[in-house]
């Protein structure tokens, strides 16, 4: 198990902190295609709703093996990510789970594929993909295993990915809600002034406003600041 205890040791070296998700998927599938025994060429196909795509390949032959089975709207690496399962075609040319797909990839030279799904909180979100010009490539469960390692690394990159993203997202909310709170303040505190209310009831005329004008209560707020601010100096 040489091979595996190899692709451990690259994989555990993977930064993934502080990397853009393309970048650490591209690197990935080269690890992929070095240390998944049979691999000559590797991709990585996400599911998002409906839709698949390669995130990242190793070799140009991979992406057009993708995009076969995307044009057809099935193929082994479709269906790894649907039903969860690793599926292997030993030899293209006696396939006849796909026999479509299966006529127009042996044109661009592949005989032998192996896809496993990508495991994500109790899910799957689509599959890594590794191919090879000669059959039966990928017969070893040394392959099988390696493969299964190398998806356990994708699904915690795209993980780690999303995590960053959520992240960001709340931070971009918390900063428009501030600046949202920031002016209704400032709108209040004219209210006050020109009107001769409390704290309460500016707030109710922002409140009455932004209803009779169904418009936003920070649009109404900004409007109003807006209009007792000192015109731009010169």
């Amino acid at each position: 198990m040489e091979p595996v205890e190899d692709l451990w040791r690259a994989l555990s070296r993977l930064r993934l902190a502080d990397r853009e998700l393309a970048d650490v998927l591209g690197e990935v599938t080269t690890l992929a295609a070095e240390h998944v025994p049979g691999a000559e060429s590797t991709s990585i196909t996400l599911v998002r709703g409906d839709v698949a795509t390669t995130a990242a390949h190793h070799g140009d032959v991979a992406l057009v093996a993708d995009e076969l089975q995307y044009a057809h709207g099935y193929g082994p690496c479709l269906d790894a990510s649907r039903a969860g399962v690793q599926l292997r075609v030993d030899d293209m040319r006696s396939e006849d789970r796909w026999p479509d797909y299966a006529a127009r990839v042996v044109e661009v030279g592949v005989r032998s594929s192996l896809s496993t799904p990508l495991p994500y909180q109790g899910t799957t979100i689509g599959a890594l993909n590794a191919y090879s010009t000669r059959p039966h490539a990928f017969t070893s469960e040394e392959s099988a295993e390696a493969a299964r390692e190398v998806a356990e690394a994708v699904a915690v990159a795209v993980a780690n990915a999303d995590a960053h993203s959520l992240l960001g997202e709340h931070a971009r909310n918390m900063e428009a809600a501030m600046q949202s709170r920031a002016v209704i303040e400032q709108a209040k505190g004219v209210l006050m002034a020109q009107r001769h209310v409390d704290a309460e009831g500016a707030f109710e005329l922002l409140r009455d406003a932004s209803q009779r004008y169904n418009r936003k209560l920070r649009d109404i707020a900004a409007g109003i600041v807006a209009s007792v601010a000192p015109p731009p100096a010169g």
